[in-house]
């Protein structure tokens, strides 16, 4: 057997493991072992009615690690990778509204059939005239064999899913080209504070726990920019916890957290932070922020207030969806050197204490 046919058969097997786990082993969120797959971030008020409205069924069966909900959604083609049983479709598709679409994709047949029984019903609950959702069967990391359409979605998310992707190089290349040009990746996952061991990155248990496929910070930045995202954004992160005891005794020392990061569809960002003397002010038009947006770690955006910006944010405010919701002041005629203000790309990883009940969400 060649070693292309030995890596493919483990990559199957792999993916045969996540489709049991999540299609048989797990029947909710309450059977998870850790709070990797499990969002634990605060939830903003104008979305806890939007994710009351979704069904008890798909809600049970959400297995997120962070809150893939950025601004500005209405009318927007948005892509879900590994939308599971459709938890991130649905209340997506409630802020992207009947002149929006959601297309969720995931490999699990179990999963999808929950997703697609209840098209109908968020249909009905939103008032649309038709549902504005579609699923579709296939693995993220071979997009490239969909009838997905290059450059058609201004929005990507994926919640906790990319650790669980033997190929996650080609999860990140597939995404960059089914963006239109200023479209974002907006995902939440599972991150580690050093390499996964061999050892433990074929146990099935700590596959399906999202731990034994998380990557290293510095490894996915690297990643990232030779993908062509070459500014990503850390938005929040948290601690996980392990409750499982024997998982707890398995990994040992080792870490996790899960982080949220901005990946932006836009030529020219520059691999440093670079100052021009340019400021953004946000205009408050995004009804759910009407006093201030925070965009990530290092920006936040009182209204009507001058804020200085990177070259970089600069390009991702004026270029992206968020053009209309910001007046950018200065060009980059004349440069300042390297920008002063607070830079946050990686993760902090913080000890939290292993074993015991804790209550993933």
């Amino acid at each position: 057997m060649t070693k292309e046919a030995t890596t493919d058969s483990v990559a199957d097997e792999t993916h045969l493991e996540v489709q049991r786990y999540y299609g048989e082993t797990l029947a909710s969120s309450d059977d998870l072992k850790t709070t990797a797959c499990c969002t634990v971030a605060g939830v903003p008020e104008f979305a806890k009615q939007f994710l009351a409205e979704i069904h008890a069924e798909v809600t049970q069966r959400y297995y997120g690690c962070g809150l893939v909900l950025p601004e500005a959604l209405e009318g927007m083609s948005i892509l879900d990778l590994g939308c599971g049983a459709g938890r991130d479709v649905y209340l997506l598709s409630r802020l992207a509204g009947a002149a929006g679409r959601v297309v969720g994709v995931d490999m699990t047949p179990a999963q999808l059939a929950v997703a697609h029984e209840y098209q109908d019903y968020h249909a009905r609950a939103y008032g649309y005239p038709e549902s504005n959702v579609d699923f579709v069967e296939a693995n993220i990391e071979q997009l490239d064999q969909t009838a997905l359409e290059p450059g058609s979605f201004d929005l990507i998310v994926s919640n906790c899913v990319i650790n669980l992707a033997v190929d996650k190089a080609a999860v990140l290349a597939s995404a960059k080209q089914l963006l239109r040009p200023g479209g974002e990746m907006y995902f939440a996952d599972i991150y580690a504070d050093r390499r996964i061991p061999a050892a433990l990155r074929d146990d099935p248990v700590l596959y399906g726990e999202c731990l034994a496929g998380s990557m290293y910070p510095p490894d996915f930045l690297e990643l990232a920019r030779a993908s062509g995202f070459a500014n990503p954004r850390l938005v929040e992160q948290s601690p996980v916890d392990i409750t499982d005891e024997a998982i707890s005794e398995r990994v040992g020392a080792m870490q996790f957290c899960s982080a949220t990061y901005r990946l932006f569809n836009i030529d020219g960002l520059e691999s440093s932070e670079e100052d021009y003397g340019q400021k953004a002010v946000y205009l408050g038009s995004i009804a759910e922020y009407p006093v201030q947006l925070v965009f990530d770690q290092q920006y936040t955006f009182p209204v009507n207030s001058e804020v200085a910006v990177s070259g970089n944010m600069a390009a991702i405010l004026s270029q992206s969806r968020l053009a209309d919701s910001f007046r950018l002041i200065g060009d980059k005629s004349r440069h300042y050197g390297t920008f002063s203000g607070s830079l946050t790309y990686l993760p902090e990883f913080t000890e939290v204490s292993k074993g015991g009940n804790v209550s993933c969400c």
